[in-house]
């Protein structure tokens, strides 16, 4: 059976952005990010992280590294009473300087191909699904895949809303202060009983 989700970016949505994060010890959350995930779960939904992470191609570090550094974020969650479903990170760029990285893929946002695989391994209902990020790039890969958005203020995207007024621009279905607003608005709206899913 068909699962709902909220779909997380994760720099600037919720942990800050402080430019690459290149190893385990520099991941941190915003104050509100593991009540929010919290709520999510209490809600009904699968939680799942979808990153872009170009810093693999750009040679920064590896796809191992970045492994440890989203094994230290569920780990930081869960001390929280928080988890993560699932975590899927697009380590392509198709400027990167790591050959087999250098390419124009279907995983980096904001193409949806992040969001198709949580659908395929996860058996996610996209369309009963809400993506949450910071920048427009979110915004278009959720309404790609046929999800709902909310662009968070938080991270780029107090200067991301500003483009809203650009007529190509994707257009967010919600606009809200931070990942925990984002998420109480749409665990009050559309959220289940506690534990159903």
């Amino acid at each position: 059976m068909a699962r709902r989700a909220i779909l997380l970016d994760r720099d600037g949505t919720i942990c800050p952005e402080i430019g690459l994060v290149l190893a385990p010890q520099q991941i941190d959350l915003w104050p509100t990010a593991v009540q929010a995930v919290v709520l999510a779960v209490r809600a009904g939904f699968l939680t799942v992280l979808v990153t872009n992470q170009a810093a693999v191609a750009l040679g920064q570090f590896s796809e191992a590294r970045l492994d440890e550094i989203h094994e230290r974020l569920r780990a930081v969650l869960a001390g929280g009473g928080a988890r993560l479903d699932g975590v899927y990170a697009c380590p392509h760029h198709p400027r990167g300087l790591a050959q087999r990285y250098a390419v124009e893929c279907a995983c980096r946002k904001p193409r949806p191909g992040l969001l198709g695989r949580a659908r395929e391994e996860m058996g996610i209902d996209l369309s009963a699904s809400w993506l949450v990020g910071d920048r427009l790039d979110d915004v278009a890969a959720g309404a790609r895949a046929g999800s709902r958005t909310v662009l968070v203020r938080t991270g780029r995207g107090a200067s991301e809303e500003t483009r809203l007024a650009e007529p190509d621009a994707p257009r967010p279905d919600r606009v809200a202060a931070d990942v925990l607003a984002a998420v109480a608005w749409i665990a009050a709206t559309y959220g289940s009983q506690p534990g159903a899913r």
